[in-house]
């Protein structure tokens, strides 16, 4: 499970990387370049902070290399986050079936614990939103373990709100988690 270095073909818009903020952060839409680094980190989120997931390690690390392959084509969007060449973090916008069209998903947030508490993690979101609002979108919904109080901390600072609506991972009923929503059209 080695990590890989970013990509020097153009990311999705046309540019090579995308710009750092002078610190060697930045973020990168998952290409079918990246996407082996993609499945490491995937895999890594989920050894690492596995009841903060719908998936499970033993899901991803069943996938083949054509099922990975297949994911992106039917993929959500996706983004990795980069300090230099290291990949630290990922997330992404997934839309449901019968979701509204102005509606969408953010997925599979997570950040290595080495950047934790620095801005790394509302950088991906802040991505992830943006491209949410280019898009048309309105309404940012996500789900957020009742047991995970950074993450509702996290979230509660961006702006996002619980809607009440509660849930149960599909692996352990026991863990449970709310929907959180974030209206992008309140946003200044």
């Amino acid at each position: 499970m080695g990590a890989s270095t970013p990509p020097t073909q153009p990311t999705s818009g046309g540019e090579v990387g995308s710009p750092t903020d002078g610190d060697g952060i930045r973020i990168d839409q998952v290409t079918a370049a990246l996407l082996p680094t993609y499945r490491d980190v995937r895999i890594a989120a989920l050894i690492d902070s596995p009841r903060a997931f719908w998936s499970t390690y033993e899901q991803a690390r069943a996938r083949t290399d054509d099922d990975w392959a297949a994911f992106l084509e039917t993929a959500p969007r996706t983004w990795l986050a980069f300090d230099g060449a290291r990949p630290v973090g990922t997330v992404g916008l997934w839309r449901g079936e019968g979701q509204p069209d102005d509606e969408i998903t953010l997925i599979g947030m997570w950040v290595a614990s080495v950047v934790r508490g620095t801005d790394v993690a509302e950088r991906l979101v802040r991505t992830a939103l943006q491209a949410a609002s280019d898009a048309g979108v309105r309404r940012v919904v996500l789900d957020v373990a009742h047991e995970n109080a950074r993450a509702w901390a996290f979230y509660s600072r961006i702006g996002f709100r619980p809607t009440g609506e509660v849930n149960s991972m599909p692996w352990d009923p026991a863990v449970t988690e709310e929907q959180m929503v974030l209206d992008l059209t309140a946003r200044s």
